[in-house]
């Protein structure tokens, strides 16, 4: 079995990426140049190993036009890393391409941030940061109250957690004991200002959860078997759990990994991004 780490260190190169996952970069760098629109490129691009393991393993969706009450909720709270979450979904066939291919264009239900659509798979508007987590405590929260069973993931970015609504939140899964809730932190340790440790550093991240009372794991976010095997564990203790994914952002996009200027950009022509094609 494939050990987490337990060293709050920025990640080794880590495993190539497969043809599945590199299908999907160029999706959404297709989609952005198909509209000629910008995009949080870099952001997304470190997300799309973790969202591929919870959309193949772990979340039981609705089955059905009706859905169900009882389904499994994802909450993309990193809401600027929301290309992903669409090429994901398209790629799972859960939405058409058409939808993707009409990302940000006037009236299109895809914009640069979620919002809540359940029929596309969408349960939560997000984007002003420091919200998902809390919104998905009370989801978990209200499967216990109402005697449901589905389970909560909610995806932050290492950033985000600069917010203290967060640690608010955080506090309350450990009281209530929320061992149906799951957030998976996306550590690319990059800002749209700069390098996270310079704009508020946050040392020790497992720590800090651990302090708290969350059960820690630590993962590197673009493999995809590590993830898996931290997601599916058993708990050692009734309590919420936390995956710390140590991710490059950008990730694929070559010599411009970890560039900031990838943040957010526009994509005028595929052909301009030769490591991906």
């Amino acid at each position: 079995m494939k050990q987490a780490t337990t060293v709050d260190q920025a990640p080794a190169k880590g495993p190539d990426l497969d043809a599945r996952s590199k299908a999907i970069r160029r999706r959404i760098l297709q989609a952005l140049a198909k509209q000629r629109v910008g995009g949080h490129i870099g952001p997304a691009f470190s997300l799309i190993e973790i969202l591929l393991v919870l959309y193949d393993e772990c979340l039981r969706l609705p089955q059905g036009a009706a859905g169900s009450d009882d389904h499994d909720r994802f909450i993309l709270s990193k809401g600027h890393g929301c290309l992903a979450l669409y090429a994901v979904l398209e790629h799972k066939g859960l939405i058409s391409p058409e939808l993707l291919d009409r990302y940000c264009s006037a009236g299109a239900p895809l914009g640069g941030l979620p919002e809540r659509n359940i029929s596309l798979g969408i349960e939560a508007t997000t984007g002003a940061l420091g919200h998902g987590l809390p919104i998905a405590v009370g989801m978990a929260l209200a499967a216990g109250i109402t005697q449901k069973h589905f389970r909560v993931y909610v995806l932050v970015g290492d950033g985000e957690l600069n917010e203290g609504s967060n640690w608010e939140a955080a506090f309350h899964a450990v009281k209530h004991r929320l061992a149906n809730l799951t957030v998976l932190v996306d550590r690319n340790r990059q800002q749209s200002s700069g390098p996270a440790e310079k704009v508020l550093p946050m040392p020790y991240m497992p720590a800090l959860w651990r302090e708290i009372g969350f059960n820690v794991r630590h993962v590197h976010g673009h493999d995809r078997p590590a993830i898996r095997e931290a997601l599916l564990v058993p708990l050692s203790s009734p309590l919420p759990r936390v995956i710390i994914c140590e991710t490059k952002k950008g990730k694929g996009l070559g010599e411009f990994e970890g560039n900031a200027e990838w943040h957010y950009r526009q994509v005028q022509s595929l052909s301009a991004i030769p490591s991906l094609f």
